[in-house]
């Protein structure tokens, strides 16, 4: 199929919203990646935050990462501030010590028996890609099944750039950010004059996924582009350049294939991860695995324009982002006339799979 003959994409109607998407809560039974493996050093804690609750984690000097729940259950004062032995925690305040799975297994100057009442939550946790994750949800669900798969990150054909920032507005700003392609005009300054073709659409209960192709109208390609990606177009006769956004949800994928390959260009692999108990702020986590050339060494010569490129990408994303999450706080609601049948899709998959506003978590 050649760019110059995209099929008319139907219409499909996807009914009223149930819930206001920008006050729908994330849905905690899932795992989401919490900080980088590397800033939790040996011996030492880390502060962190899902959703409005505050975490801990622990690299002990011996044995596995793992996570509690930012407080002692003496006085309440924050574990992050206490000091790391061994394989355990001690409270900064009075000492009590606890095990990884949150169990107070000492109270220096009392011989007490063991009580739940002096016990913290844990959270499972694992470290994969380079990041560290937590499921904050039921734990009776956080299983291998349920565990991310992102075999692009672990394949030696694909040099892996972090994502790793704060952007201040709710999640699902982002997620319908990266799935509109339509927004190229943003970013006119760094990439030229970009005409979108959208080609479809599919979905299911809790994912949803579009397809795009690309011309360029006017200007020249960037060289952080073309050090990514290659000289754009130079599709034969035929063939297109594919690119498919997927947010499975909470996680959101981006797929670009250049014309005639069979393995993406570009994996970009993401989730946004409230912060603040309102979901309102949020720390995006991202893994952006690009294909090294045949010439493997290049891309590692050309990586500062790639990584300066991008960051112009990410700054007009999180900008225009905020602008909107500010709107939203002006209005008090969602006021949004949303017309792009993508969108529609994918906020009913947020909405439906996320928690409705007044909700009460079990968890």
């Amino acid at each position: 199929m050649s760019v110059e003959n995209v099929p008319e994409v139907p219409q499909i109607e996807f009914g009223e919203e149930v819930a206001d998407i920008r006050k729908t809560a994330i849905d905690p039974n899932f795992w989401y990646p919490i900080a980088r493996s590397k800033d939790v050093k040996r011996g030492k804690t880390r502060a962190v935050s899902f959703s409005g609750e505050s975490i801990v984690l622990v690299r002990p000097t011996k044995g596995k990462l793992f996570a509690l729940e930012n407080r002692c259950a003496h006085r309440q004062v924050p574990l992050d501030i206490g000091k790391v032995s061994g394989c355990t925690i001690k409270c900064g305040y009075h000492g009590w010590e606890y095990d990884a799975n949150g169990d107070c297994i000492s109270i220096p100057y009392l011989d007490a028996r063991k009580t739940t009442r002096n016990n913290v939550k844990h959270y499972p946790s694992k470290e994969a890609y380079g990041l560290v994750f937590i499921f904050p949800g039921d734990i009776d669900k956080a299983t291998d099944e349920t565990f991310p798969n992102v075999p692009s990150a672990t394949n030696p054909k694909y040099k892996t750039r972090y994502l790793d920032r704060t952007v201040d507005c709710h999640y699902t700003f982002m997620h319908e950010n990266l799935m509109d392609m339509n927004h190229q005009f943003l970013h006119r300054k760094l990439m030229g004059g970009i005409k979108t073709m959208f080609l479809g659409m599919r979905h299911g209960s809790n994912w949803f996924e579009s397809d795009y192709t690309f011309t360029r109208a006017t200007g020249s390609q960037p060289l952080g582009e073309k050090f990514m990606l290659g000289d754009r177009p130079k599709a034969a006769p035929g063939e297109r350049d594919l690119m498919t956004i997927r947010t499975e949800y909470p996680y959101q994928t981006l797929k670009f294939w250049t014309a005639g390959s069979e393995e993406p260009a570009l994996d970009l692999w993401n989730i946004y991860v409230p912060i603040d108990k309102e979901n309102r702020k949020n720390h995006t986590f991202g893994l952006m695995m690009i294909r090294r050339p045949k010439i493997s060494l290049l891309l590692d010569i050309f990586w500062p324009f790639i990584v300066w490129f991008t960051n112009g990408i990410f700054k007009e994303d999180r900008i225009i982002c905020e602008l909107e999450q500010n709107a939203f706080d002006n209005q008090g609601s969602d006021l949004n006339n949303e017309v792009f049948p993508a969108i529609k899709g994918l906020r009913k998959v947020l909405i439906e799979n996320g928690v409705a506003p007044n909700t009460p978590n079990t968890n």
